[in-house]
């Protein structure tokens, strides 16, 4: 089940944000998400969020901000089962078009937005991690669902 984000749900959803990023972004060291954990405690709940739950427990969240994916964050055990597919599915229904920013080295995050109708369209460099990355756009027109 798909539910907007209430006050309560911030300590499940900053779990699952930690805990994925860390996992998903092994390629930046773990102090960068520890030391950013307060501050996006504090300005998660001013997004757009929708948790994903299963039996009585959030296992997924999508963050939004305008047309902009902050990110989508699936707990690693219920990966691969269609709740990222889902959460997507959410934000694309009341948006025209969605972007995002996902790092170069995040292979499976690329596929899995390509294959839902992201294209790459410009390359730039994080300047906190000093990654690269692709901005990658949605358009409703483009992709059917």
């Amino acid at each position: 089940m798909i539910r907007k984000f209430e006050n309560t749900d911030i300590d499940a959803v900053m779990q699952i944000w930690q805990n994925e990023n860390i996992k998903t972004h092994n390629f930046i060291p773990k102090e960068y998400w520890e030391s950013n954990y307060e501050y996006v405690k504090k300005l998660l709940p001013n997004s757009e969020i929708y948790v994903y739950i299963e039996n009585d427990k959030i296992e997924g969240f999508i963050g939004i901000n305008e047309d902009y994916i902050e990110g989508i964050f699936v707990n690693s055990n219920y990966q691969n089962k269609g709740i990222g597919t889902a959460l997507l599915n959410k934000a694309k229904e009341a948006k025209e078009e969605l972007t995002l920013n996902v790092y170069e080295k995040n292979r499976k995050a690329i596929k899995f937005y390509e294959k839902n109708g992201f294209k790459i369209v410009k390359e730039a460099v994080d300047k906190e991690t000093n990654e690269k990355e692709f901005r990658m756009i949605w358009n409703k027109g483009d992709f059917k669902c």
